[in-house]
């Protein structure tokens, strides 16, 4: 038999980040919620990241290998439909998920990703992703118009990050349920857990709609609600918020000027509709 000396440490192999991506889900047009070419352009934006293996898949249908997936992941990243729901809808998914960020773990969210209609799924959702756009009361706008400010301008994440030049338009999810800090689950920013990154201007709300999270098992966490049309991800600033997001939850280190997150156009560019 082989001693565990002989079994690689964690430091010598390659981190394995799962990008969880859906087709289309039938309630939202064609260049909204396209989730599969959002992971997909993630993936491509950290391609070339040193010890990283990057594994796009489809959790569409009853994603019956979803958990030994994630047993085998370092972090994962989520652009699905209602994913606070679809989190919850089955128990080995649910424990999966728990037992990944039990372990340090990273946890991204993206959009619908954060959604659920109904409110009972919104506490697991939280401890695990630290807010989630969820219940009857859940608040949602699309922006013609709006200009988002960064907060917390210090942090890792947001390393040559500059502020928005010009307005853009954007589906923002606002109002969050928010993870507390004592352990439950609160909508006032005072007492909130979390570190927002991004703000919009929202009244007697809470505008935070980009956040990261250090968690009680030590690992990390980060969200964003924007992203609901594809053609966003034109904005650098999109594309290095959630590339470099990424990265801190794999507990990496972050250039100091901030990733290169070009990309040429065809990058962009949706498949044609079959």
């Amino acid at each position: 038999g082989r001693s565990l000396a002989d079994e690689p440490t964690a430091n010598s192999r390659p981190q394995r980040l799962l990008l969880i991506g859906q087709g289309p889900d039938g309630s939202h047009k064609p260049t909204t919620h396209e989730y599969f070419a959002g992971v997909n352009l993630v993936g491509r934006l950290l391609r070339g990241q040193p010890k990283l293996e990057l594994v796009a898949v489809s959790a569409d249908g009853d994603w019956r290998d979803g958990p030994q997936l994630l047993e085998r992941a370092d972090a994962a990243v989520l652009f699905v439909s209602e994913g606070a729901k679809w989190l919850s809808a089955d128990a080995a998914r649910l424990t999966a998920f728990r037992d990944l960020a039990k372990r340090g773990g990273g946890l991204v969210v993206l959009h619908w990703g954060t959604g659920t209609k109904t409110a009972e799924p919104i506490a697991a959702f939280v401890q695990l992703f630290g807010a989630c756009h969820g219940g009857p009361d859940r608040k949602f706008k699309d922006f013609g118009q709006v200009l988002p400010q960064w907060t917390n301008t210090e942090h890792p994440i947001l390393r040559g990050l500059k502020p928005f030049a010009a307005s853009v338009r954007e589906e923002f999810y606002f109002a969050l349920k928010q993870a507390s800090k004592t352990g439950g689950v609160t909508l006032a920013d005072s007492e909130s857990a979390i570190t927002p990154l991004l703000r919009i201007p929202a009244e007697d709300v809470s505008g935070t709609v980009a956040w990261c999270w250090e968690r009680p098992d030590q690992g990390r966490s980060f969200g964003f609600t924007g992203l609901h049309f594809h053609e966003n991800w034109k904005h650098e600033s999109y594309r290095r918020l959630i590339a470099q997001a990424t990265l801190w939850t794999l507990k990496r280190d972050i250039p100091a000027t901030g990733l290169d997150v070009s990309v040429r156009d065809q990058d962009l560019t949706l498949p044609e509709s079959k």
